[in-house]
């Protein structure tokens, strides 16, 4: 068990590391995440006051809280679909991860989410910052933050599990690009990249709530923001516990269906 855990920690921190070569590129997301946050703020807030100073329940300070958390999770939680399990099934390089003494999901994932925490350090908490001088308003209750914290954790190992079943459609599709790019689409919507989803028309409302997206983004946002008290945050972390296990044994389901595959095309 202690070995299990020390693999996994290590392959955490070779996610970490492999992401922090690429500084030039998270400089490069830095700069366009405050550019598109300080579009977001001057929209959104000129809608916010156009509707009267509130909105679905979002005055500026909370509506600023929604931009800047937003903006901040960006770059650790997977929208885009991008996965290299998808790459290493395409040219066969799978089949040594199978040979491998580790549950191919979990490894997976467990690099992905180290990528995506390095991600908080050059993009994530310069946003805060920037949110704090534009304007946001603080949760009532000390509460969300420790709450808060645990809700993004989740909302990213959420999106890399959901981002690793588009990746493991490879075994039957062979090139996943197409849906990678439809899952970019519907991700970002549905998660409240644009807008927050209780914005939305009811029957979209139902449909976000009907998908593990919402869990990735705007659940944490709820939770930090304060928009939620102490019983909704749990609700909303309870929410998010279910979609992981839901969509982690797919994504068991289907590696599982897709091993077989392979080796019935391979031969």
């Amino acid at each position: 068990m202690r070995t299990t855990v020390r693999v996994y920690w290590r392959l955490l921190r070779a996610g970490f590391q492999r992401q922090s070569a690429y500084r030039l590129a998270a400089l490069g997301g830095l700069v366009a995440n405050t550019t598109f946050g300080l579009l977001k703020v001057a929209v959104l807030f000129a809608t916010v006051r156009a509707a009267g100073g509130s909105l679905a329940g979002y005055d500026v300070g909370r509506m600023g809280t929604y931009v800047w958390i937003s903006q901040a999770m960006l770059g650790s939680v997977n929208l885009h679909g991008r996965t290299d399990i998808a790459e290493r099934i395409k040219d066969g390089r799978v089949a040594v991860d199978f040979l491998r003494p580790l549950d191919v999901q979990a490894a997976e994932i467990t690099t992905e989410v180290g990528r995506s925490l390095f991600a908080l350090i050059p993009r994530g908490l310069p946003m805060i910052a920037i949110g704090a001088v534009v304007g946001m308003a603080a949760p009532e209750s000390a509460a969300a933050y420790p709450l808060g914290v645990l809700s993004v954790l989740l909302g990213i190992v959420i999106s890399s599990a959901t981002a690793y079943l588009v990746g493991v459609a490879g075994f039957w599709l062979v090139e996943t690009r197409g849906l990678q790019v439809c899952y970019m689409v519907v991700s970002g919507f549905l998660a409240g990249l644009f807008v927050p989803i209780q914005l939305f028309p009811r029957w979209l409302l139902l449909v976000a709530h009907a998908s593990p997206f919402p869990s990735m983004m705007m659940y944490p946002i709820e939770i930090l923001s304060g928009r939620v008290g102490l019983a909704g945050a749990l609700a909303l972390l309870g929410a998010q516990l279910a979609w992981l296990a839901g969509v982690g044994g797919l994504g068991q389901a289907l590696t599982r269906a897709g091993r077989r595959h392979l080796e019935v095309q391979g031969g």
